[in-house]
């Protein structure tokens, strides 16, 4: 009983410090960026097409049509 017990916090130990990790922060931190910008350059909501519409227009890398 007492290692299932002790198994189970190292297991947790791992976790934590495999999420608290360089690379995996890195990692959401880039794919939260890239789902915001995409989100901003490619929304349908009027308001916001028509306040990014020039800039996408203006970036060379994106087209708007």
């Amino acid at each position: 009983m007492r290692t299932a017990s002790l198994t189970s916090g190292s297991l947790q130990q791992q976790a934590v410090r495999w999420t608290l990790s360089v690379p995996v922060q890195a990692t959401l931190f880039t794919s939260l960026c890239a789902l915001t910008l995409w989100t901003v350059y490619f929304s349908s909501y009027p308001a916001a097409h028509n306040q990014m519409h020039s800039l996408r227009h203006h970036t060379l890398s994106v087209s708007c049509h």
